[in-house]
């Protein structure tokens, strides 16, 4: 189980309150300190010092703080704490991205997270399942964070409530990893209790770099679902979400009007891994974002981060004119490192596009995959070349 240092100081009081003397089991507990760290105010740096006192006390193995830090939903698969078939719960909405490695995890609150560090167990009523079966490949310049938006422009945010998404088909292999944790990601933001892919060689490969223990792999049963929607990736073009809902979906094809930009975000749980990375240094090498723009880059790890200096990334992106952060969550939830003023657009490679998400509640985000984010960072409007 999972909590960060938004959502574990709450189950932390939670805890003490009830008079809980130890944890059900310190190797099974990940605490991430990844949304207000390094610390933003005193406010967060006592919400980590919280959670860091915690830690010492019941001797908690998995505790990630600045400097061995990550974006908690993209360091918890790279240290193989989570694997297929194991359920795990998070005090994060976006919990549902292990789902990526074929396990059933999903977001709570705070209270369950206390009754489940005490615990270890929790209750859920069973969700009914959607199949969503991918056929064809994907074409150049289209990824896993056009297929989820695509998914969730087509079936809308409540379109799977406590519902499990499942994801298989023929088109499967052709899907990477980090495709895989981007499309899990964002299955709640259709409303999904989960997301979940059928385990195959490439989840398997990814495991045996990172698991050492045993894990279970299940599979579905051919009568399991409610309904099954065949999405055709060969069809999908770059997909951007419009405010303030991610189903306000729009193909870069479909924007007829100059939607000019302030600042562009490219990370996050959902696109801050390597291949992410790769693909705006690829499109921002020997250019320059426009004058008027902020572009934020944030490796999504220190892992990733590193490979990032040693391909030579981090001075593409730095010569480019953009900044490059530590691992965090500040811009995505409007807490630091990017917040938006009054009238003010972002495109950003992040989950959530609300009102106020990442600033002034008159500012506007487009969520978009960082190829779109890296041109429309270079053209100063939302572009697709």
């Amino acid at each position: 189980m999972l909590g960060n240092d938004i959502t574990s100081p709450v189950a932390i009081k939670e805890f003490d309150q009830h008079g809980f003397m130890k944890v059900f089991d310190s190797q099974k507990i990940a605490l991430v300190m990844d949304h207000f760290a390094p610390n933003k105010d005193i406010k967060a740096a006592k919400q980590c010092k919280t959670c860091r006192s915690f830690a010492r006390r019941f001797d908690i193995a998995h505790y990630y703080d600045v400097g061995d830090m990550g974006i908690e939903h993209a360091l918890l698969p790279e240290k193989g704490i989570v694997a297929a078939g194991e359920c795990i719960i998070g005090a994060d909405s976006h919990t549902c991205t292990y789902g990526a490695l074929g396990a059933f995890s999903t977001g709570v609150g705070s209270s369950d997270m206390a009754a489940g560090m005490a615990s270890g167990t929790c209750w859920f009523k069973v969700p009914s399942a959607i199949r969503f079966e991918l056929i064809n490949s994907l074409s150049e310049g289209v990824s896993g964070k056009d297929v989820i938006l695509h998914i969730i422009g087509r079936i809308g945010v409540d379109g799977a409530l406590y519902r499990s998404m499942e994801f298989g088909g023929s088109a499967l292999s052709s899907l990477s990893m980090d495709d895989r944790f981007t499309i899990a990601n964002m299955a709640i933001e259709a409303g999904a209790k989960n997301g979940i892919f059928e385990v195959d060689d490439i989840t398997i490969g990814y495991m045996k770099e990172r698991v050492t223990r045993p894990y279970q792999i299940y599979q579905p049963d051919p009568d399991a679902y409610e309904q099954i929607i065949t999405i055709d990736l060969s069809q999908l073009r770059p997909t951007i979400a419009f405010p303030h809902l991610p189903e306000n979906t729009k193909t870069i094809d479909e924007i007829t009007e100059k939607i000019t930009i302030d600042q562009v975000v490219i990370g996050s749980c959902t696109n801050g891994r390597l291949s992410d990375m790769k693909m705006a240094a690829d499109i921002l090498k020997g250019k320059h974002i426009a004058k008027d723009v902020r572009a934020i880059i944030i490796p999504a790890t220190q892992s990733i981060y590193k490979e990032c200096i040693k391909r030579g990334y981090i001075d593409t992106f730095i010569d480019a004119g953009c900044i490059v952060s530590t691992p965090t969550c500040g811009p995505c939830l409007g807490g630091y490192m990017g917040i938006l003023a009054e009238g003010e657009r972002c495109v950003a490679t992040t989950n959530r596009n609300f009102v106020g998400r990442m600033g002034h509640v008159n500012s506007e985000v487009y969520l978009a995959s960082p190829a779109i984010a890296a041109y429309s960072a270079i053209a100063g409007y939302i572009s697709g070349k």
